[in-house]
């Protein structure tokens, strides 16, 4: 056994050094740290997994392996590792980290833990924590420099590596103890406000803040009230501990006061006012895929006695004010909740007034940062769809097909199609093989009726993530059907092979033995790089030993034209 015990403490040394000793050697190390002020070192944590014959040393821990039961146990009792060999490996962490206390390698807070197999099964442990104290004085003075100067005194945009950095710090407890949640919030929301006009760059920033919140939710708070297992799905499952006491009253017991409404009058915002502003950061600014665990959040806040969650749940985020989201007029009510990304249209009268008042109130949401991928639950006599197969038959279908209906809406049909489009967005009430980004069935109604919206088309089709939405290749059948191959028309069917899939087959060879709609085809496609231009082409003559076996047969002007779809399709 001491044999064994030799091996194995030698091999889990030696792979410690080794990680040290290679990063000691960077070059890179002062200016890493110099990018910004809110770094103090690169790394703030190292895992060692001991696998014997396989040890590894890493700062980063995917945990891919964490839930499966291990075939083979330790050779080694949990005792052991926590009472012999846990002790001696933080001996030696501790030893390297002293050395390099001060030297950018090590941020002001440096842990260490360890996984090892043991008789009992797989353990996890924290060997060893360490504090810089100078650092961390020093840190939090560049904080609150930081936070007056950047933030509550200027004008300017602020860089989204400083946000990595403030968000996590804002919610770190070895800088602040006691959490100061209005406090931080405001610096969230400021840093939001300074960089509006800056679309890329703000999404950059709301995904700082966004990763911040959820990870305190799941990591510090929520722990706080509820066991947390990890699914197959690598998502996170709650189940109140016993003996929590659920208070109905949660907010006017921790200082929040609601009024009739269910609004906050704050006296002092609380760590479930956290929890919400993350569920609404999710469910506003976060792709579909995202959004449920924003709902999760709602519905643990709504368990542990949130009446403003249980507001939230019924009457939204209360992001928007009471008469932007709910309309009621003669023609027709609009209420809409960004908690479900869920607008109510009733249409009282069915006539243009109603859908041109319905199509105002969602096109103002939207300009006013409502979830694009929201879903309409219409209540209509009318039941119109658009004639193109394969879509889905839902009612936020039905609303912009009847919607359609009316010629004197179509441009502003346009004008909300151009706001609702956004990549990686889905309609909520569309899955699968029906899954289709905003915008889509006024895009596809106006290109199927009028060549005015054949650029809408084309934009529309640049932002189509292709990987996750098929329904274009119904769009694209129906649209050649319906408006045939013309000088017009060529520019937005190009756009949109561009973005179809391999099962798309058209029949349109045909119109091309047209000589001047065939050339005016290939000079479109000559604008492409090679791959784009093959699957252009895929859907018209299928494999490109076709196509050169066409331009084989051909004769004169069409040989010679054919000839230059191969090129552009670097043949």
């Amino acid at each position: 056994m001491s044999t064994l015990y030799d091996q194995a403490m030698e091999e889990m040394m030696t792979t410690i050094h080794e990680w040290f000793d290679e990063q000691e050697k960077r070059d890179d190390l002062e200016s890493v740290v110099k990018r910004t002020t809110l770094q103090m070192g690169i790394f703030n944590d190292i895992v060692l997994d001991y696998k014997p014959g396989r040890t590894t040393v890493d700062s980063l821990d995917l945990g891919l392996d964490d839930d499966v039961k291990s075939k083979q146990a330790g050779a080694f009792t949990e005792e052991q590792v926590q009472n012999e060999i846990g002790p001696k490996l933080a001996e030696v962490v501790q030893g390297r980290v002293d050395k390099l206390a001060n030297s950018p390698l090590i941020d002001y807070r440096f842990t260490f833990r360890g996984k090892f197999p043991t008789t009992e099964g797989k353990l996890q442990l924290t060997l060893f924590e360490w504090i810089n104290e100078e650092k961390r004085q020093l840190l939090l003075e560049r904080i609150h420099t930081y936070v007056d100067k950047k933030l509550e005194n200027s004008t300017y945009p602020t860089k989204p590596l400083e946000s990595f950095f403030l968000t996590s710090h804002l919610l770190d407890p070895k800088l602040f103890p006691e959490l100061d949640v209005a406090w931080t919030i405001r610096q969230y929301d400021r840093i939001q406000e300074l960089n509006q006009g800056r679309p890329d760059a703000l999404a950059e920033h709301r995904g700082e803040i966004t990763r911040a919140v959820t990870s305190w939710a799941e990591n510090q708070f929520l722990p706080q009230y509820y066991d947390v297992q990890s699914s197959p799905y690598r998502t996170n499952e709650y189940s109140l501990k016993p003996g929590v006491t659920l208070q109905s009253n949660i907010e006017t017991q921790t200082g929040q006061h609601l009024d009739e409404h269910g609004e906050q009058q704050t006296s002092g915002t609380q760590p479930i006012d956290l929890l919400l502003y993350a569920a609404v950061m999710i469910l506003r600014f976060e792709p579909s895929y995202s959004k449920p665990k924003g709902v999760i959040f709602l519905e643990l806040a709504k368990q542990l006695g949130s009446r403003r969650a249980a507001h939230m749940v019924t009457e939204g985020s209360g992001t928007y004010a009471k008469d932007v989201i709910y309309v009621k007029t003669e023609e027709v009510e609009c209420k809409a909740n960004d908690v479900f990304a869920l607008m109510n249209i009733h249409i009282r009268k069915e006539e243009p007034g109603a859908y041109q008042q319905a199509l105002t109130f969602i096109t103002y949401l939207l300009k006013q940062g409502f979830p694009k991928g929201y879903k309409i639950k219409l209540k209509s006599s009318v039941k119109q769809y658009l004639p193109i197969k394969g879509l889905a038959k839902s009612d936020t279908h039905r609303f912009f097909a009847n919607a359609l209906e009316y010629p004197e809406l179509h441009p502003l049909l346009e004008e909300y199609a151009r706001e609702a489009i956004q990549e990686f967005e889905f309609y909520e009430d569309t899955e699968g093989e029906k899954s289709c980004m905003p915008g889509s069935y006024a895009t596809f109604g106006l290109g199927l009726v009028d060549e005015r919206y054949f650029p809408l088309v084309e934009y529309y089709m640049g932002e189509v993530d292709d990987e996750h939405q098929l329904i274009q290749d119904k769009f694209i059948a129906a649209f050649v059907e319906k408006q045939g191959v013309t000088a017009q028309s060529i520019p937005a069917l190009v756009a949109s092979l561009h973005r179809s899939t391999d099962s798309l087959k058209l029949k349109i060879q045909p119109e091309l033995e047209n000589e001047e709609i065939l050339e005016l085809l290939v000079r479109q496609i000559q604008e492409l790089e090679y791959y784009e231009a093959e699957r252009v082409l895929y859907p018209i003559f299928g494999k490109v030993e076709k196509l050169s076996t066409l331009a084989r047969k051909a004769e004169g002007r069409r040989k010679e034209l054919l000839l230059e779809l191969l090129q552009a399709a670097g043949k």
